[in-house]
């Protein structure tokens, strides 16, 4: 017997004497139907896939239609229009003065000349310009007010630096009164030792000494000395900048020799 693979009976041949209830058995006999059934939905899942963006192009766009349907129309209230306001009357126009005609002078020959400049009698208490103008005599005269200015000048307070003025403070006699007058006055802290105590200071426009630092000391109290020396000191001379006296940030070194 000539065996047909595309026949049914060899299924009947295979599961002959076997459990035709098993799965394996309805597999195989349907499994022409199955695979005609898959080919042809698969056949029409590609054609609907490929002819997708045809159909897509084909369809109304609705969109606009929806938007244009879905805008609410709303009435705005314009205000009223404002009316011009009156305005003011343009001022009189000034009163003529008597105005002559200035002739620029030039170098030129006599026969040249057209037209002679003004004499200084002619010019003089009138008023020149493009041409001679008779004045109204009996116009009033009227002046503009003249304005007040500033009536407080404002105060410099600057703190300036004495690397940039143009006059430094000064003590008076010279600093080496200044470090006489340390000298005298200045107690060192018991077993302090030698050193330098920096200090830096604004002289004041009136000499006074202001704003005292401590900046370093040279054992616990020697800055505090120093700042009470330097409150006791006499007015210096104070810097000056542009003719006008300035505060000035000063620093500088105090010796200390412990005795």
């Amino acid at each position: 017997m000539k065996l047909d693979l595309f026949n049914k009976q060899w299924i009947d041949i295979v599961f002959e004497g076997r459990n035709k209830a098993y799965g394996a058995y309805e597999l195989r006999k349907d499994n022409s139907k199955t695979t005609l059934r898959a080919l042809i939905i698969g056949a029409f899942v590609f054609g609907l896939a490929v002819s997708a963006p045809l159909i897509i192009s084909l369809i109304p766009d609705m969109s606009n239609d929806n938007a244009a349907l879905d805008q609410k129309i709303v009435t705005i209230k314009l205000p009223p229009k404002e009316q011009p306001k009156d305005l003011p009357p343009p001022p009189p126009p000034p009163p003529k003065v008597d105005q002559v005609k200035f002739v620029k002078p030039v170098v030129a020959k006599t026969e040249d000349i057209v037209e002679e400049p003004p004499k200084i009698v002619e010019i003089k208490d009138k008023k020149l310009g493009d041409e001679t103008i008779k004045g109204d005599p009996d116009a009033p005269l009227s002046v503009e007010p003249v304005g007040t200015g500033p009536s407080v000048v404002e105060e410099d307070n600057t703190i300036y630096n004495t690397a940039g003025i143009e006059v430094k403070p000064d003590f008076p006699g010279g600093m080496q009164k200044f470090y006489s007058y340390i000298s005298r006055t200045y107690t060192a802290p018991e077993d302090c030792g030698n050193g330098k105590v920096f200090v830096n200071f604004v002289v004041e426009k009136d000499g006074s000494l202001t704003d005292i630092k401590i900046l370093r000391e040279v054992c616990p109290g020697s800055g505090k000395e120093a700042l009470r020396v330097l409150k006791s000191c006499p007015r210096w001379n104070p810097g000056e900048q542009n003719g006008k006296k300035v505060r000035v940030l000063y620093s500088l070194p105090i010796s200390i020799q412990s005795e």
